[in-house]
């Protein structure tokens, strides 16, 4: 059951902050989203995000760059974090929806609808829809801030009610979204917004983003004890599901351990060396197919549908599965840990 901010209090002081003050009342704040969303050409913002759906907090630079028009909808979101090998950047263009880490030079392609099949916390417009085509909304006015509560339409179901807060230009102030012991999971604070701004349209462009030189990988000769990856198992395992079989394969890039796990919901975990272009004319770009970029909590990963892929640490996961929702899908992968064990 949504929690509504204790309405029938606020609902009274909006109502006489309306009268006493000019704010807009629910109905003509809705208004002007409805209006901005369909005359905006674009925007761009910087934000902080924090996300507690892994075991440990994950704090985030977010840059986000939007621009639309009648015939394309092109977006570049930059995931930044202490690490900078995990720095990864999605990007949105007319060859398709990009997922690149520019440290190891690597992009994958997938055709999608991203971002418009899922509610998405750091794009506003993604936000303005969530607000409009929910009609059990609440609203408040607080100081000069509009609130609102929306259901969510988030990949990972745990994410469940969210808290939308905006300026009084309608710009996009902060967001929080809960689970359903309404708990925050994750929370987004806006430093800027400019909309309609002038954004050239080389900013989509793959090869803009990527080195022009990647570092050439160690030669598997030259491998020694210290540089074999330790074997990440995860720590969560679907209920009535188990290890059944571990299994290794020498390949040109390194070890590839493979993992069979048997029950209700069996899956495989796969998990070898992420392997380097020596060539500076060539981009290490796989298509993925049909798929969406998915949040880890740690990295953003690729969900296609039978399978999810994500790289961590110089590690390449993919954790394939008939049987396994996305959301186990996820759940494991986010509690994998380094156990070195090998």
């Amino acid at each position: 059951m949504k929690k509504k901010f204790g309405f029938c209090t606020v609902a009274f002081l909006s109502i006489a902050l309306l009268a006493a003050c000019g704010e807009k009342s629910e109905e003509e704040v809705v208004e002007d989203l409805g209006e901005t969303l369909q005359t905006m050409n674009g925007y761009q913002t910087s934000a902080s995000l924090t996300m507690q759906t892994g075991q440990e907090p994950r704090e985030y630079d977010v840059q986000i760059a939007h621009v639309q028009n009648e015939e394309n909808r092109y977006y570049r979101v930059e995931l930044q974090n202490e690490n900078e090998e995990q720095n990864q950047m999605i990007l949105r263009n007319d060859d398709g929806v990009f997922l690149l880490t520019p440290a190891l030079n690597k992009s994958f392609r997938f055709q999608s609808d991203w971002p418009s099949n899922n509610s998405q916390m750091y794009l506003y417009e993604s936000l303005v829809t969530d607000i409009l085509s929910d009609s059990e909304r609440s609203f408040a006015i607080e100081e000069d801030k509009y609130v609102f509560e929306t259901v969510t339409n988030y990949q990972n179901q745990n994410l469940q009610q969210q808290e939308i807060v905006l300026n009084d230009d309608l710009t996009p102030h902060a967001v929080r979204v809960f689970d359903q012991n309404y708990e925050p999971l994750v929370e987004v604070a806006f430093h800027d917004f400019e909309l309609n701004p002038a954004i050239d349209s080389s900013e989509f462009d793959m090869d803009r983003h990527l080195p022009e030189e990647a570092e050439a990988p160690v030669s598997t000769d030259e491998v020694t004890e210290d540089d074999v990856f330790g074997v990440f198992m995860p720590s969560y395992e679907p209920a009535n599901t188990e290890l059944s079989e571990t299994s290794e394969v020498q390949t040109d890039d390194g070890i590839r351990v493979i993992m069979s796990y048997e029950g209700e919901q069996p899956f495989t975990i796969i998990q070898q060396p992420l392997s380097m272009s020596t060539s500076s004319e060539v981009t290490l770009t796989r298509d993925m197919g049909t798929g969406d970029p998915i949040d880890l909590g740690e990295v953003i990963g690729i969900q296609t549908d039978n399978s999810l892929t994500w790289s961590v640490d110089g590690v390449e996961f993919v954790i394939a599965s008939d049987t396994l929702h996305v959301d186990e899908m996820a759940a494991v992968a986010r509690s994998m840990t380094a156990t070195h064990e090998k």
